[in-house]
């Protein structure tokens, strides 16, 4: 048997996988639509449409989304003149107090996890109606974005002032404390308010001012 032919073989046997997981997924969730269980298919459905949306879509969108991550953050920079961003390579050079520094903006950075899973969420979130999780699903993408933007002029602000030696306090934690501080905001906003506004407790209504 030729290589053509095995590696043929197990494509086809990829295709059977995945077209079984999918089909079993849409089942579950069938199932639990049928027997009301919101609660069980809001996770199901989230979980198993951001893992195949991360397998299909990671490597068509990393590069991409670190370029506009790299276009926001490199407005700062022609601002103050403390770094230079080569978006189309998504590249940040830094010329600190101690030295030159130059950052990748690479898979970690292009926050393309965070919006598969903003959007997994909301297309199960059934609190909104259709049109509006598409406006908000724009939205929200535009906030993480932007939100990555601001942790990444949070890290090459300190590196600029503080030297190279910032790089593990900039990158490691406090640029993360400000990417997912402003990411805890946006769920909240998206998914617990709402949900909080639209519940029923009996004759009280959390959205009705009497």
């Amino acid at each position: 048997m030729s290589w053509n032919s095995l590696l043929s073989a197990e494509n086809i046997g990829k295709g059977i996988l995945l077209v079984t997981i999918l089909v079993v997924w849409l089942f579950i969730l069938h199932v639990l639509k049928k027997t009301k269980l919101d609660f069980w298919h809001f996770v199901v459905g989230g979980a198993g449409t951001f893992v195949m949306s991360f397998v299909l879509l990671r490597p068509v969108l990393t590069e991409p989304l670190a370029r506009v991550v790299a276009l926001f953050n490199s407005l700062v920079g022609q601002i103050t003149g403390m770094y230079s961003t080569y978006y189309k390579y998504g590249t940040i050079f830094i010329d600190s107090v101690s030295g030159a520094l130059s950052l990748k903006i690479d898979f970690e950075c292009s926050g393309i996890i965070e919006i598969l899973a903003f959007l997994s969420l909301l297309a199960f979130f059934k609190v909104y109606t259709v049109a509006e999780r598409v406006l908000v699903g724009i939205v929200g993408t535009l906030v993480i974005i932007v939100s990555n933007a601001i942790r990444l002029t949070v890290i090459c602000t300190m590196i600029y002032f503080g030297g190279v030696e910032q790089y593990y306090l900039a990158h490691t934690i406090v640029g993360r404390l400000v990417f997912y501080g402003l990411s805890v905001a946006l769920y909240f906003y998206v998914f617990t308010k709402p949900q909080i506004i639209k519940q029923k407790v009996g004759s009280f209504h959390y959205d009705n001012p009497k």
